[in-house]
């Protein structure tokens, strides 16, 4: 038999440098984060034929002024690769939801924009959505515990997220 590694307590986490409240509130956060994008994929994947990268997508570019992002920034929104993200909007395309356009600006770079058929896709598709959202998340938070962790999610993803602007992949938005 191999040696057995060291049984993971909070004493043990604490010795390392992670108070046990941090730890429980990371080890909550993972564990929450991966089994509630779980039901929301799988939820408007079977009830509307769906991905939830899809969704995600068309979400952003109808946020976006003129429903249209440059790719880069299309990329970090969603929080995938350059590469990846380029095969996800080849499928969409595909699907008829966005369409690549050149940026008018400098006419090198691309856009993404949401079709017609894109924004039909969205307003269909947003009710199962919210009612997951709302099943699997939101209504499990009292109001006060609701801003408690916005605040705080706000903070880690402000910390976390990637430079701004050509140096970095973060949206040159100010996001």
């Amino acid at each position: 038999m191999g040696v057995e590694p060291p049984a993971r307590t909070t004493a043990a986490a604490g010795r390392v440098g992670l108070e046990p409240a941090r730890l429980r509130a990371w080890r909550g956060f993972i564990e929450a984060h991966a089994h509630v994008l779980g039901h929301l994929s799988r939820e408007l994947d079977e009830e509307e034929a769906l991905p939830l990268t899809w969704y995600d997508v068309l979400v952003q570019l109808s946020e976006a002024e003129a429903h249209r992002l440059r790719m880069h920034d299309l990329a970090a929104r969603v929080l995938v690769s350059q590469s990846g993200l380029t095969r996800l909007v080849d499928r969409m395309e595909d699907a008829g939801l966005v369409e690549r356009v050149r940026c008018a600006e400098d006419g090198r770079g691309l856009n993404a924009q949401l079709t017609p058929a894109g924004l039909e896709t969205l307003r269909r598709t947003y009710p199962t959505h919210l009612r997951g959202v709302r099943t699997w998340f939101a209504d499990l938070l009292t109001d006060e515990e609701a801003d408690v962790l916005a605040v705080a999610l706000d903070r880690i993803a402000q910390h976390a997220r990637p430079p701004a602007g050509p140096e970095g992949t973060g949206p040159t938005d100010g996001r």
